[in-house]
């Protein structure tokens, strides 16, 4: 696999768990924010397996939803988990009075895992020469 392919899948996973962390300590907003992360970089990841690569997060959901989601490459559900997880992130890094509940946040946790999983099986299926 690409180093840098490897390296965003390692970050991704790296802010999972620190999501994770986060809300076992209580500080939901800040899991939500990390749980997005690794949406993000596991998103990048895919892109960069396509020669792809975007500086704004907004290239990156509407590049990934082009790329994967449209062509159902892999399942479209993994476009809606950025979509939103994008939302919940902003709430968490930026909404005073509202913030991310603890469902909402454990739910981004899932769908990062599920992701990633996706993703490195997607990613080692790929031909050597593409990756």
């Amino acid at each position: 696999m690409n180093p840098e392919i490897k390296a965003l899948i390692e970050k991704a996973k790296r802010s999972r768990r620190a999501a994770a962390n986060l809300f076992k300590d209580g500080d939901v907003d800040f899991a939500a924010s990390r749980a997005y992360y690794s949406l993000f970089y596991t998103a990048s990841a895919l892109l960069l397996s396509r020669g792809l690569s975007f500086s704004s997060h907004s290239g990156v959901i509407a590049n990934f939803g082009k790329e994967f989601a449209r062509t159902r490459i892999l399942d479209p559900k993994f476009h809606n988990y950025l979509i939103d997880a994008q939302d919940r992130r902003n709430i968490g890094d930026y909404e005073i009075v509202f913030t991310v509940t603890d469902e909402q946040a454990k739910e981004m946790l899932e769908w990062a895992k599920e992701f990633i999983q996706t993703a490195e099986e997607y990613l080692k299926n790929l031909p050597e020469s593409e990756n």
